[in-house]
């Protein structure tokens, strides 16, 4: 049967609160047929992910997620705000889990128990496609590398850099990176691999990702350390998903790759 699935718009904190309804608390059914609701946030911008086009959210992590939630019986109760928010209310209790590319963190770990990997990321290298003096990590020392603020990938970057040899360039968003390495701007940008294999896909830039991606991550859905039971049910489902091609076919639909794998170097 196929489940039914509402989205919620919360601009803020202030508004999240007033508007999503407790989430482990009612997502298993008070009995009769009354339908089970799982509580999902996203940040319905990233691309390609989650992310709105037009009124639809879509994506690879909300195609998942949703074909996890008709395998359990499960409602989606969609959730929209920023990242942080969405994390913060699944802290709170106040959602079930997140669909949004959460990379597995023993800093995340402390606070939320994950289900099993759904799909692997990597920070990766992107530089104009005449570049050939960058293959690889060993090659920025003395390069302009931009990185998106406060992300996964500049820290990951950072963390590659003790010694500061590289200029790291933070931008605010996404926006214009990819066209800067393009104009030559700056010599290189971090994101990762999975985001920019669709993003190169779709704005047929002379770009090229180089070498191995510098550090790797799986993704999976965080949950509370209280919510184990409806976790295992998760599991369970991405199992089955993952034995009948499921995943490989969502992943091929927006990334033209299988990133439900782990990354070997036969993808370079």
């Amino acid at each position: 049967m196929k489940r039914t699935h509402k989205i919620t718009l919360a601009l803020g904190l202030t508004s999240i609160l007033a508007l999503t309804a407790c989430g482990s608390g009612d997502s298993s059914a008070d009995g009769g047929d009354e339908a089970k609701v799982l509580h999902v946030g996203a940040t319905g911008q990233s691309y390609p992910f989650a992310y709105k086009e037009g009124d639809k959210l879509q994506g690879f992590d909300v195609e998942v997620i949703e074909h996890v939630a008709d395998k359990i019986g499960y409602d989606v109760d969609w959730t929209l705000m920023e990242f942080s928010g969405v994390m913060g209310q699944l802290q709170a209790g106040k959602l079930d889990t997140v669909a949004n590319q959460v990379a597995v963190t023993d800093e995340r770990k402390e606070l939320y128990d994950f289900s099993d990997t759904y799909s692997y990321a990597g920070t990766q290298i992107v530089v104009a496609e005449d570049n050939d003096e960058i293959n690889g990590l060993e090659d920025l020392a003395g390069k302009e590398v931009a990185a998106v603020l406060g992300s996964n990938h500049a820290k990951n970057l950072e963390s590659k850099d003790p010694d500061g040899k590289i200029n790291i360039r933070t931008y605010e968003t996404q926006e214009g990176t990819l066209n800067d390495v393009a104009l030559g701007r700056v010599d290189a940008y971090v994101n990762g691999r999975s985001v920019l294999l669709a993003q190169l896909e779709l704005n047929d830039l002379p770009l090229k990702l180089v070498g191995d991606p510098i550090v790797y991550e799986e993704v999976g859905f965080p949950f509370s350390k209280e919510n184990a039971e409806l976790r295992e049910d998760v599991n369970q489902a991405l199992e089955e998903l993952r034995a009948d091609g499921t995943l490989s076919e969502l992943s091929e639909k927006y990334f033209k790759d299988d990133v439900t794998e782990p990354i070997s170097e036969e993808q370079e």
